[in-house]
């Protein structure tokens, strides 16, 4: 089974991006196939909501990252998001790659009973983080995926430096766990 991990953040190499890293290593001894999608090394543009994504067959016009997303999106059989936060909730550049997403709702729903998990990064410990993972649940939601949490609470609710909070990375381990857990019931 493959996880994909996306990391919302525009900067390389920060919180998100390490800590995406650090929960597919445990998804990995647990015997996940991974793969990722880093925001900070990727393109995509806003939604136009031009219409094309709703016609039968349709596809994206807009010729950037987006279109080798689609294919891990669907590929993938859970899915774990982590944001920073921007404002209150999840960066644009995420909120970008979420919208363009509803060619996969359009084109048959093919998110639909995907497991997907949500994490969050602030700047302080009650900064957002609740706001911005229920954002990512949302989407979740709409695309029909089946959403889990840490199996106590929302989801990873970190504050930065991520890997050096303990008690926000135990949130994104107990995350990952669940996430693994739940995917190996489905199996």
């Amino acid at each position: 089974m493959r996880i994909l991990g996306i990391s919302g953040s525009p900067k390389a190499g920060g919180n998100n991006d390490k800590l995406i890293g650090k929960v597919l290593e445990i998804a990995e001894k647990k015997g996940f196939e991974t793969e990722t999608v880093f925001i900070s090394s990727s393109l995509i543009a806003p939604c136009t909501a031009c219409g094309a994504c709703a016609k039968e067959g349709g596809r994206c016009p807009i010729n950037d990252d987006m279109q080798t997303v689609y294919d891990r999106l669907v590929s993938a059989d859970g899915i774990i998001v982590s944001s920073p936060v921007y404002f209150g909730t999840m960066t644009a550049q995420l909120k970008a790659l979420f919208d363009r997403s509803v060619l996969l709702r359009r084109q048959g729903f093919q998110l639909s009973n995907k497991v997907g998990a949500a994490m969050a990064v602030g700047g302080s410990r009650n900064g957002g983080q609740e706001k911005t993972i229920q954002s990512i649940h949302e989407w979740m939601h709409i695309h029909g995926m089946i959403v889990i949490g840490d199996g106590s609470h929302f989801g990873g609710i970190l504050q930065k430096p991520a890997l050096e909070d303990e008690e926000g990375m135990k949130t994104a381990i107990d995350t990952v766990n669940k996430l693994c857990d739940v995917l190996g019931m489905m199996k």
